[in-house]
């Protein structure tokens, strides 16, 4: 089924994406549901990230590795004939061109940093696409720190080279083989992992998810993607700001770390999400990994599990604070077919010359849609953050074309 929009006027912006509510929320979303020998590891994050976060000396650290290590800023690329096709400006925020290709190192930098700073000498991540796993084991190499990821069993199929990478940076991948064997059963085991662990182990998550701090602690590591992109446009857009801003979302933290460069401007923030894996879009209230968000759920309020021809989106829930986003009208979220986003790869291959990641793509499908069918205006300029290279996907793709 397809989603149709129906454009109301953004909500009055003020407030939204600050900080977090007492407790963590996001409106009703967020907190921290964690096991109580992990309520004291996570007010210990809490602590040490307020105070860095306040620390120039912190921030400046993270600014320079951003820049010598990662390769930030990231352009934005005016995709000029798919631009033409469509008859909308598009524009790419281009995240895939970080070193490790995708915005995951951005995150990464910043936890890992901050690990350090707490005196952990190890950090623990949870993988679906490989990306985060890969970001993290780079991290844990600069930075020298131990790394153990966990990725299901059937990701480590999917994506071997990923894997491959994460082993020849030096981490250790623990398969996951319980439950669907993707990106929920794996974060589930990170957490099961660090609980004994704290006092030595820096749970790095991956995305805005879990319990509090995290959703917003990694929205504020991805904020650079949002600030970057809002001094581009207003140098490099005839309107100053983007009549849309789009990104793919699975936890969401692309999309949330770029929808805080927009927040309080009248750009209309949309979140394409896997038609398998739509939490936001379809979701109900529910807790799962820490933190009291949008699910897949039967009746019964049983998790569902999610299903993208994309790993980093077969993730049966979204971050709260997008849940959060929604119930305000602040932000849209809608879905796209594994079939659409795979034609959307191969046309942004052929056109500009950039083979995306399969997430990537999701975003772009819902362009390219939204485009024909008339709910983005002839001549609209739309922002449009392109998370990751599809190196990682080639393999999918070439058993699916």
């Amino acid at each position: 089924m397809r989603d149709v929009l129906t454009w109301r006027e953004p909500a009055p912006p003020a407030g939204t994406m600050g900080e977090p509510l007492a407790r963590g929320r996001f409106g009703e979303y967020g907190g921290r549901y964690a096991p109580e020998s992990l309520v004291e590891a996570c007010r210990e994050v809490d602590e040490a990230f307020r105070e860095a976060w306040a620390d120039p000396g912190f921030r400046g650290a993270l600014a320079r590795l951003l820049a010598v290590h990662a390769g930030r800023p990231t352009p934005l690329t005016p995709a000029r004939r798919l631009s033409e096709a469509l008859g909308v400006e598009l524009y790419l925020k281009r995240e895939d061109l970080t070193h490790t290709g995708s915005h995951k190192i951005n995150n990464v930098l910043g936890q890992a940093l901050l690990a350090t700073r707490m005196g952990r000498r190890r950090l623990i991540a949870e993988t679906g696409a490989g990306q985060h796993g890969v970001a993290t084991a780079t991290a844990a190499a600069l930075l020298g720190l131990e790394a153990t990821v966990f990725m299901g069993e059937r990701d480590i199929e999917r994506q071997a080279l990923n894997v491959f990478r994460m082993r020849m940076l030096g981490a250790e991948v623990v398969p996951v083989t319980t439950g669907s064997r993707t990106l929920k059963d794996a974060t589930s085991e990170a957490m099961r992992h660090w609980v004994g662990t704290t006092g030595d182990a820096y749970y790095c998550i991956g995305s805005v998810i879990g319990p509090d701090p995290y959703p917003w602690l990694v929205r504020e590591f991805q904020r650079v993607i949002g600030d970057e992109a809002r001094a581009q446009c207003a140098a490099e857009l005839r309107t100053g700001v983007p009549d849309h801003v789009v990104a793919c979302v699975g936890g969401g933290s692309n999309a949330a770390g770029t929808f805080a460069g927009f927040a309080d401007t009248p750009a209309r923030l949309v979140g394409v999400e896997a038609e398998g894996g739509a939490g936001a879009a379809r979701g109900r209230l529910g807790v799962l990994h820490g933190c009291r968000s949008l699910f897949l759920q039967d009746d019964d309020g049983q998790i569902v599990e999610a299903h993208s021809v994309a790993a980093g989106l077969d993730y049966p829930g979204v971050g709260p604070e997008h849940a959060h986003l929604r119930d305000l009208g602040r932000a849209r979220y809608v879905t796209v077919t594994d079939d659409e986003a795979i034609a959307a790869a191969v046309r942004l291959a052929r056109t500009e010359g950039i083979v995306p990641a399969l997430e990537s793509a999701h975003a772009l499908a819902w362009v390219i849609r939204a485009a024909g069918d008339g709910d983005l205006a002839a001549g609209s300029t739309v922002l449009m953050t392109l998370s990751g290279r599809g190196d990682k996907d080639l393999s999918t793709l070439k058993e699916l074309l």
